[in-house]
């Protein structure tokens, strides 16, 4: 009797992993061979532009395995991005998303498969430690628990894009239109049935990473901006305690001038301190509300999330959407 086989997605982004590509793809056979008793797979590689000879070596793969699939974008659109358009052009009951640098670890795959059987429709990795540098390692424990803090939804703590999910959740994506995805973050405020795994983040050994300092902070703007509304908030609070100060001030100035008599000496230092750090606070706030209405133009302009340049595995044009 023929087993009807359930099909797992592996989404794997890269941007200029020449020295991976082969490593990594020697490393995860013996673990998809390992559950082909019970799933069929494909492995979608998203290259984001790689400028060395990353796509070349992904295509001389679709031309040895069937199951590997391949697109590439037209400039680097990013790895929130990357990630989106491999969930939307894939085809699996499940998807696991996970880098080639080989930094988590393949055989969990095995675990998130039997948690998805058993009813979790999102297994994520929980990274318990990594090899990092100091400076970046407190910046990513710092980022995760202000996001947390400032979203309306409940984030989990020290999760990275090493996860399952079930093809619901990618329906339910797909719906969303974000100019400025954060992945993480649409998927834990779904809701559904959800579990973290704990694992150690190994360091990397071949290559360099391509997630900056900078970049941290750019993924930490998208993840407070697009889950909460509190620096707004903040914004409003800020203005109105300052307003009650300023009128309490003018209140015991112009009381003190015209009941008591007091002659208040002039206060240059004082005006400018208070001038300075006015026009400072101002700044600042208008630069939050500004990050917010530059979010609203650009999706106002419905650019495509990405464009696709070539693609490789795919039987015809039609089974993969051109335009994210």
């Amino acid at each position: 009797m023929q087993i009807n086989k359930k099909l797992i997605s592996l989404i794997i982004p890269v941007l200029n992993e020449s020295d991976n590509i082969n490593p990594f793809y020697e490393s995860i056979l013996p673990v998809i061979n390992s559950c082909s008793d019970k799933y069929e797979f494909e492995i979608l590689f998203t290259d984001n532009h790689s400028s060395d000879d990353t796509f070349e070596k992904i295509s001389l793969l679709c031309m040895r395995d069937k199951r590997i699939k391949l697109i590439r974008f037209s400039r680097n659109f990013g790895y929130q991005k990357s990630i989106l358009t491999g969930y939307l052009n894939a085809a699996g009951d499940a998807l696991i998303q996970i880098d080639c640098d080989l930094q988590d670890p393949l055989e969990l795959i095995a675990e998130f498969l039997t948690h998805w059987e058993d009813g979790n429709l999102v297994v994520y990795g929980i990274r318990r430690s990594r090899k990092d540098s100091f400076m970046l390692h407190s910046a990513r424990k710092i980022f995760y628990r202000l996001i947390n803090y400032l979203s309306e939804d409940d984030l989990p703590l020290d999760a990275g894009d090493f996860r399952l999910i079930d093809k619901k959740i990618v329906d339910t994506l797909r719906q969303m239109d974000d100019a400025h995805p954060y992945i993480r973050g649409s998927i834990a405020s779904m809701g559904f049935k959800q579990i973290g795994i704990p694992y150690d983040r190994i360091a990397r050994t071949r290559g360099n990473s391509k997630f900056k300092f900078n970049d941290l902070i750019t993924l930490s703007l998208d993840g407070i901006l697009n889950h909460s509304i509190k620096p707004l908030r903040l914004a409003s609070i800020f203005g109105l305690f300052i307003s009650v100060i300023t009128l309490a001030m003018i209140l015991i100035y112009s009381l003190g001038r015209m009941y008591f008599g007091l002659n208040w000496p002039a206060g240059f230092t004082t005006i400018t301190v208070i001038t300075l750090f006015g026009i400072s606070i101002n700044s600042l706030f208008l630069g939050i509300i500004g990050e917010y209405l530059g979010r609203i133009y650009q999706q106002t302009k419905k650019k495509p999330l990405t464009i696709i340049e070539k693609v490789c595995g795919y039987k015809d044009s039609s089974s993969f959407k051109i335009n994210s």
